[in-house]
């Protein structure tokens, strides 16, 4: 049924990092005849709404839907959660919307913010916004969020036109409650797709809906033992662990992680059942994964037209997460001394470059 059909599932966005967009397979939106570009209201949890153009992706599996960090946290909602997709009949362009920074993104940032960060995001984009949304903007050397504050005419969500009047003018807004868009997440973390979702089974899982277990009458995994290849971070267990993890109660919602490059010099007796029972290999990343720490590390750069990331991704064999980090700093660097001879390094402040 169609009512049964625009209830999917949350998942990470991967070909489409933009806020305004959300991805769906093309079965799905003919089921709910929704078409290619049209207006969406993505309903999520504790009544908090939003809205997106609908795009297929025939990647995506049918009962799910793709949407980026920013889009889930105005919807509160979490990776594999579920929510539901509704074709707006009443999206309309606006005459003016609200627009202002949050504080404490701004502080010491000179310039233009409509120039340096809204015009480039809205131009010739005719984005959906709704009261209340949070969004982030990347530009110049700096990530700005910014939230809605007013439509006009007074409606819920609307369509940034190029004709809109994009008002910018106030003092920025406090955090207050609002969560940090930048914040680290699991989708900060590249390449470790199948690691991530072990550990927020056996993690997140039992934390979060203990009753689970306790309806079924299994104990969840009491630690877990990450297996890391070199060049990763690594720490190292003490045989006074074993008294410490013996002597925690049986749910004392506590879980217990490790790290290690050497997992076979561990001492036996702490991958017995009970301490590490669970034990999860974070190798080294292949092509895909590669390409996701290189989106990641280099969100905030101003790329050259010339840069494939693709390319460089299948290039680079063999490389983890901290290669391809230094990888990408090396890159910045180099940019740098290449303007040496244009920055003045007695200046208080350095203008953003569109």
């Amino acid at each position: 049924s169609k009512k049964a059909a625009n209830r999917l599932v949350v998942e990470e966005a991967t070909t489409n990092d933009d806020n305004s967009v959300c991805n769906v397979h093309h079965d799905t939106m003919e089921k709910l005849s929704i078409y290619k570009g049209d207006i969406v209201l993505l309903k999520g949890k504790r009544r908090h709404n939003t809205v997106c153009m609908a795009l297929p992706d025939d990647t995506c599996e049918g009962h799910k839907l793709r949407i980026n960090k920013v889009a889930r946290s105005n919807l509160r909602v979490r990776i594999a959660d579920v929510m539901s997709e509704h074709l707006c009949h009443d999206a309309k362009f606006s005459r003016r919307v609200h627009i202002l920074p949050l504080d404490d993104t701004v502080e010491g940032i000179a310039g233009n913010l409509f120039d340096v960060y809204l015009k480039p995001y809205f131009v010739d984009a005719y984005r959906p916004v709704h009261k209340g949304d949070l969004f982030l903007v990347r530009g110049g050397m700096r990530s700005v969020e910014f939230k809605v504050m007013e439509i006009d005419p007074a409606v819920e969500y609307c369509i940034v036109a190029a004709d809109t009047e994009i008002f910018c003018e106030g003092e920025p807004v406090k955090r207050e409650d609002e969560e940090r868009l930048d914040d680290i997440g699991y989708d900060d973390v590249g390449g470790m797709g199948k690691p991530l979702t072990l550990i927020r089974e056996l993690v997140e899982l039992p934390l979060r809906h203990p009753q689970i277990f306790k309806s079924i009458g299994v104990k969840p995994p009491k630690g877990i033992h990450l297996e890391k290849t070199h060049g990763e971070v690594e720490r190292r267990i003490v045989s006074q662990l074993l008294m410490l993890m013996d002597g925690m109660k049986a749910r004392a919602h506590v879980i217990v992680m490790g790290a290690t490059n050497r997992p076979n010099s561990i001492d036996p007796a702490l991958r017995r059942f009970g301490r590490f029972d669970r034990e999860i290999d974070i190798s080294v990343p292949d092509e895909v994964g590669r390409l996701e720490v290189l989106r990641i590390h280099t969100k905030n750069m101003k790329l050259d037209e010339d840069v494939n990331l693709e390319v460089i991704a299948k290039d680079t064999h063999g490389y983890v997460g901290a290669d391809l980090a230094a990888l990408c700093t090396e890159a910045a660097l180099q940019c740098i001394r290449e303007k040496m001879d244009v920055i003045d390094l007695e200046d208080d402040t350095l203008m953003p470059r569109s």
